[in-house]
This record gives structure tokens, sequence and C-alpha cells, in this order.
């Protein structure tokens, strides 16, 4: 069983935000796969459904992002998810809009609700999936930035790293983490250099 996180903020106030893109990939792989994200449970909302074979979770955490730790904690204690099956997605300004990276361990970074999760889990060790959403044009606007409304052209834009994502989930339920980063974040490092299209 995986247990596959979206972080986000609550969707009645901060949809088409660009803090919210790990909730539009849970959104996208429940149209997909035909799972009903519609139970409350643990301060979130989830479905559950099967996704190449793999009975899986949905979970978008209504806590606000600062919080989401503790609806993924409770998930995980609940279920008695193993870390390898357990999959984080959220936005990142590191990464290029469109674009996403995968990694199988490692620190929050400045992500607020990363820091919740590594907090409540007492661990780094699980696989993450960053939506590129690219930096702001000052720094100090970042607020505003990840949580104001975003123009059509750039949603589109956004929507495309969404896309990667519920495909990485997909390829890493079906072939495992390492596969899925030699796949998407090869792909998508060359595309930052033009060598490639997709």
């Amino acid at each position: 069983m995986y247990l596959i996180v979206g972080l986000g903020n609550p969707e009645t106030d901060y949809a088409r935000t660009r803090h919210n893109m790990g909730f539009d990939v849970i959104n996208k792989l429940a149209e997909k796969f035909d799972i009903k994200v519609n139970k409350s449970k643990f301060k979130a909302e989830y479905g559950t459904g099967t996704i190449n074979g793999e009975k899986v979770i949905l979970v978008k955490p209504q806590t606000f992002m600062n919080l989401s730790g503790e609806a993924v904690q409770e998930f995980v204690n609940f279920y008695k998810i193993e870390n390898k099956n357990l999959l984080i997605i959220y936005d990142d300004i590191d990464t290029v809009p469109g674009k996403i990276r995968i990694r199988k361990a490692g620190g929050p970074g400045t992500h607020n609700g990363m820091k919740s999760v590594v907090g409540c889990l007492n661990t780094t060790d699980f696989t993450r999936i960053r939506v590129g959403i690219g930096m702001p044009k000052f720094k100090d606007d970042l607020i505003n930035y990840v949580i104001g409304h975003v123009p059509d052209d750039e949603f589109e834009v956004l929507q495309k790293g969404v896309s990667h994502a519920a495909e990485a989930v997909e390829e890493i339920i079906k072939n495992g983490a390492d596969v899925a980063m030699n796949k998407f974040n090869w792909a998508e490092g060359m595309l930052n250099e033009g060598n490639i299209s997709k």
C-alpha cells in the first residue's frame, strides 16, 4: 500500500495558487484513476483506490501548509506505512516551472510543509516529488508569490509539471523510485538545456 500525499492549503481559498501544486497532482491522479478523494479523517481529505495494481491512499491535508505533518503522521501510524511506500508531493521554488525533481531522501529545505512532515515523522527517509514553481522576481514577495492567484498563461506551464509529477507517481509505483529518478530527473535536466522536447 502506498500513501501519496500532496501538500497544499484548503482549496476553497487557495485553488490555483503555486503553493497548491501537491493538491493539483492528487486531483489529477484521482481523476485518471477514478479515485474519489471525498472522505475526511486525521485532519485531511482522502480517498482509496488502485494505481498500477497497487492499493493507494491519496491524501490532501487540511491543516494549512505549515502543519501538514500532523495529518501525514496520523495516516502513516494508522495504516502502518513503510517509509519506502510514502510519497510526498509539493511545490518547489528552486525548480523551474513545469519541471519536477524526484528524491528518495533529504532535508526539507525552506519549505514549511516539508519541515512539518520531517519534524512529525522524525525522518527524511521517504520519496518526495518537487513540482517546480520557480522564484519570484523579488524574494521579499515570496509569500504573495506562493499563495497568490496564478495568471492563466503561467498556470498552463505549472500544470505541465503537475502532469509530469502524476506520471512520476505511476512510474514509482510500477518500477521504483530509482527508475523514476533516472527517467524524470534526467529528462527534466535535459529540457533545461534545450536538448530534448517533451
